[in-house]
């Protein structure tokens, strides 16, 4: 399942991020997002604007493009 079928709420572990851009995945390795970490979609916002997700007392949006390459499942 990807980070886009997710909703509010929920909270997933992610399992694969090899189709994400370098240069995000970069940044989000940076900020402790990785393959096995744990995640709760906080907020999605409309008309195709960045999901919200937290993890490790942390709260940052994600585009939806780089959230459509992010494979998680349920906890």
């Amino acid at each position: 399942m990807l980070l886009t079928d997710i909703h509010v709420g929920e909270k997933v572990r992610i399992t694969n991020m090899e189709r994400m851009n370098k240069l995000v995945l970069r940044r989000l390795l940076d900020l402790g997002i990785m393959e096995g970490s744990n995640i709760k979609i906080k907020r999605i916002l409309p008309l195709g604007g960045p999901i919200a997700i937290e993890t490790k007392g942390q709260l940052i949006g994600i585009r939806r493009n780089e959230a459509k390459m992010i494979r998680v499942e349920s906890l």
